[in-house]
Formats: C-alpha cells, sequence, structure tokens
C-alpha cells in the first residue's frame, strides 16, 4: 500500500484502485482494508474526505528518500580519506526500542556499518558533509541523543577494518545480476499481457530499487562504481516500460503519478520497522 501511494504526485488514490492492485498479486480485499486500517492508526497514510488516501506524515522522510533514486548518481563527491561517525546514545529499555529501530532504519538507508560497539561509521564521501548528512540522519528517525561527528587520522589498523566493513564483491554481484535481469526482462515485457507486465514491473523493478536505495554508495578507493551506475542506467530505462505497463491502471482512476509502482517495501526493509 505504502509503494503504490508513494507514486502520487498529488491528490489521493481511492480505496478501489488499492484493491484492484493488489489483486494482481493474490491479496484479497479485507487483507487491504486491514492494512490500510493498521498505516491509518500509525499515521503512515491519511484519509481525506472522500476516503481516499494518501502517504501520511510519518512515511514521509522514507518515502522522499525512496522516491530520490534517480538523482543517485550527484550524490557523492572525492573522498578525502575522512569518516562520518555515529555515537548511539543509551538505548537500552523496553520504551527505548522504537528509537533503537528508528536508529537502525536511518544508519542503513544511509550506508552506515558498525565499527565498534555504539559506533557506526561510512565515509564522508556524501555531498552536504557531516551537516547534511545529519540533517538526512535525523528526518528518517536518528534519536537526539545519537551524536554525530566527522572522524579523521584513524591509525592505519582502524582505517583498514573501516574499509572492509562492506561486502564489495556482494555489492558487485547485486549490480551484474539485477542489471541481466532488467535487461531480460525489458525484452520480455513486451510479449505480456499488461496485468503481468505491471506485477513483473513491479516486482522485478522493485527489487532493483531497494538495491539502490539501500546502496552505501561508498568510494572508489573502497568500490568501484561503474558497475552501480550501469544498474542506476538501466533501471531509468526500466522505469520507463514500468510506467507505461501502469499508466492505463493509473490514468483510469485518475490518479496523477510521479513514477512507477515498485515493491520498495519501503517501510520494513530487513524488519526495520517504524
Amino acid at each position: 500500500m505504502l509503494d503504490l501511494l508513494s507514486t502520487l504526485r498529488r491528490g489521493t488514490m481511492p480505496v478501489a484502485a488499492l484493491v484492484e492492485a493488489a489483486a494482481l498479486f493474490d491479496i484479497p480485499e479485507n487483507s487491504v482494508r486491514v492494512a490500510l486500517t493498521r498505516l491509518l492508526g500509525a499515521g503512515r497514510v491519511e484519509r481525506d474526505e472522500r476516503g481516499r488516501y494518501r502517504l501520511g506524515e510519518e512515511a514521509g522522510p522514507v518515502a522522499r528518500h525512496v522516491t530520490s533514486w534517480r538523482r543517485l548518481g550527484g550524490r557523492t563527491r572525492e573522498w578525502n580519506g575522512a569518516w562520518v561517525t555515529v555515537l548511539e546514545g543509551a538505548a537500552g529499555t523496553r520504551a527505548e526500542r522504537p528509537a533503537r529501530r528508528r536508529r537502525a532504519r536511518a544508519l542503513e538507508f544511509l550506508g552506515f556499518r558498525t565499527l565498534a560497539p555504539g559506533i557506526s561509521v561510512r565515509p564522508d564521501n556524501l555531498r552536504g558533509g557531516v551537516n547534511g548528512l545529519g540533517e538526512s540522519l535525523r528526518a528518517l528517525g536518528l534519536p537526539e541523543g545519537d551524536g554525530i561527528a566527522e572522524l579523521r587520522n584513524l591509525d592505519a589498523a582502524s582505517d583498514a577494518r573501516a574499509r572492509e566493513l562492506w561486502d564489495v564483491a556482494g555489492l558487485e554481484r547485486s549490480y551484474r545480476g539485477l542489471t541481466d535481469e532488467l535487461q531480460r526482462s525489458r525484452n520480455r515485457l513486451k510479449t505480456l499481457s499488461n496485468p503481468e507486465a505491471m506485477v513483473e514491473s513491479f516486482l522485478l523493478g522493485g527489487r532493483a530499487l531497494r538495491q539502490l536505495v539501500f546502496d552505501p554508495l561508498l568510494p572508489e578507493a573502497i568500490a568501484p562504481a561503474d558497475t552501480r551506475a550501469e544498474l542506476l542506467e538501466t533501471m531509468r530505462d526500466y522505469d520507463v516500460l514500468g510506467r507505461t505497463a501502469w499508466a492505463e491502471f493509473l490514468t483510469r482512476y485518475d490518479i496523477p503519478h510521479r513514477e512507477t509502482p515498485a515493491d520498495t517495501r519501503m517501510a520494513e526493509h530487513r524488519r526495520l520497522a517504524v
């Protein structure tokens, strides 16, 4: 439901559209209505006087991060070897579990990894530097009690350990594998019925978007960017085909949309729920 509603450029989406779209994935109407009720209670969707839905305030920061995937290539800058570090505040009681979940989600979205207990780091190679990254982390739910700082002049052993926190070989395999799948699907979509094309573009496009949205955007000194750039460019082309597949459905419900619906599981990725 969140992924469908995140496609809205403005306005709202009727329940009938959500129910029809869910039916393509064998999700019954009652499940849709139960999900909407829960999302409404959590503030992640809002309902207007006509009973139509849009994303709620609680889902806004995550949705904006997810839908910024096309600008991924412009988010980095040259790396000077410094790191951004997040120093975790206390979060050990049951009452603080939501804060821990929000912290984990924010750190995962922005490519941080744990260097030592309570200390998470990433290369300081994103535009905006520490201040810009701090604003993004707070918007995504990082607790106010956590500290954000620049870390320079690590000793050689710690610097080497930090550079190995990311599975670079795994990232490369994912980039290449998804690029190949998108290219094969691009040819196959032309042979599918429109509902079949809607489902395939939603599921496969969503997998590619999850890879891009959660990509750590590592500097060249740690991981080459060429295979990630190839995936991004392939996904941009594939997104056009996805929009074409979904256009008739969205137009029929008079839904002004800005991009293709895709299965990003944006608020529940890797169990990092709000």
